[in-house]
């Protein structure tokens, strides 16, 4: 096997794969407009024809995009990926569901020393990558960086921005509370029931990498199942949700002294009335049970098609909050981030800043598996900030939006 080029070497700053989808059309549009001058990227997927036609529609509002590179790579072709990986610093992917289509582009950056980053919300994934690539990335100098978007950026780095608030010496209970009036993306709703249906197999994969992983000396932080109930603080009714993000937040705060000796942490929707509450428990219930019988989730997955989104003016109009309630020594810290609409907009946001900041930003020498906020904290904060997301901290529990 040839020896791959150092990453000051590489042809290429970044290359975007999947952007002939929805999302990564959106990303390959952020780019475009607000990439630095001089990047050196690249379009990927496995239709020249289509990517073809996204280089046309971005050079007619960015006229140095007519010169981008097309790489017509398909998402199983290893020896094309391993080729690709070693011409780039990094690989940004929006090409899910992640559990069937994501393991050979991460194993061709372990092995090439080359960053990626992606969009993934599925827990077994991150396991399985974690599992076996992360030695290998630690080796070559890799950094593996998924849920770069809505899972799990904004939770992950409100929970950074809010501990460096705290500086805690003791123990910490964080709670995130999540609100939007936005949609979320096909691709999104697919891997969620995708991950739903296989339980039992994601349960095993997330005990090897616990037994794997270990524990960080002299602390400790866990992801704690949250309770129904309405919050003294934001008024809002809590439902626990059962998504990627505790678990991304919990390994921020083991790898991350600035957290403190004991962190937990608890992640809810946050509903203004009971009958919402109740209404959204039944449905995520509901969605777990059809979930098992294929054919319900045959017909389920049937109705939202992956690669398609809402328009532009619907995502104008939606917005997200995640108000951090932080109960440290007596105290209470509250804080939070909000931005525009979180399936598409601020999600091609994210992954293109995260992307941005892993090619170009004086980030912790660090490589592996790592979460955003470890791998990028400071860094990617200012550069989500700068790009108009708020982090606050708050004085009250006053509503977060209608």
């Amino acid at each position: 096997m040839p020896e791959t080029p150092a990453k000051t070497d590489r042809e290429l700053d970044l290359v975007l794969l999947g952007a002939t989808g929805f999302t990564g059309g959106l990303v390959a549009d952020y780019l475009a407009e607000h990439a630095p001058a001089g990047l050196r990227w690249a379009l990927a997927g496995r239709n020249e024809a289509k990517l073809a036609a996204v280089r046309d529609r971005l050079a007619a509002k960015a006229p140095d995009a007519n010169t981008l590179e097309l790489v017509v790579v398909d998402s199983a072709d290893t020896e094309a990926l391993t080729a690709m990986a070693a011409r780039t610093k990094v690989v940004a992917s929006t090409v899910g569901p992640y559990q069937q289509l994501g393991g050979p582009l991460v194993a061709a950056c372990a092995a090439a020393g080359t960053d990626y980053a992606d969009i993934t919300g599925e827990p077994e994934f991150v396991d399985e990558t974690y599992l076996a690539h992360h030695e290998t990335a630690v080796a070559s100098g890799a950094r593996i960086v998924h849920a770069c978007g809505f899972d799990s950026v904004p939770h992950d780095l409100g929970a950074y921005f809010t501990m460096l608030q705290l500086q805690p010496t003791g123990k910490v209970a964080l709670r995130g509370v999540v609100r939007s009036n936005g949609s979320f993306s096909g691709g999104t709703f697919h891997s969620a029931i995708g991950a739903f249906s296989r339980g039992k197999q994601m349960g095993a994969t997330a005990k090897k990498r616990r037994q794997a992983e270990g524990r960080p000396e002299g602390r400790s932080s866990k992801p704690v199942a949250g309770k129904p109930g309405k919050d003294s603080l934001l008024g809002y009714y809590l439902l626990p949700l059962p998504t990627i993000d505790p678990q991304v937040v919990a390994r921020s705060g083991a790898a991350l002294s600035s957290y403190g000796p004991e962190f937990r942490y608890s992640h809810f929707a946050g509903l203004k009335t009971l009958r919402y509450a109740v209404g959204g428990a039944v449905g995520v219930a509901g969605l777990g049970l059809a979930a098992q019988v294929p054919p319900l989730r045959k017909q389920i997955l049937g109705r939202i098609k992956q690669g398609e989104g809402p328009t532009p003016e619907r995502r104008e109009k939606s917005w997200f909050t995640v108000d951090f309630v932080a109960e440290h020594g007596g105290t209470t810290l509250h804080t939070r981030v909000s931005g525009g609409d979180p399936g598409y907009t601020e999600t091609a946001k994210m992954l293109s800043e995260c992307a941005l900041s892993l090619a170009f930003d004086d980030n912790p020498h660090l490589s592996g598996c790592l979460t955003t906020a470890q791998a990028m904290g400071d860094n990617l904060l200012g550069r989500l900030r700068a790009a108009g997301m708020r982090f606050e901290v708050l004085d009250d529990g006053a509503d977060a939006g209608d």
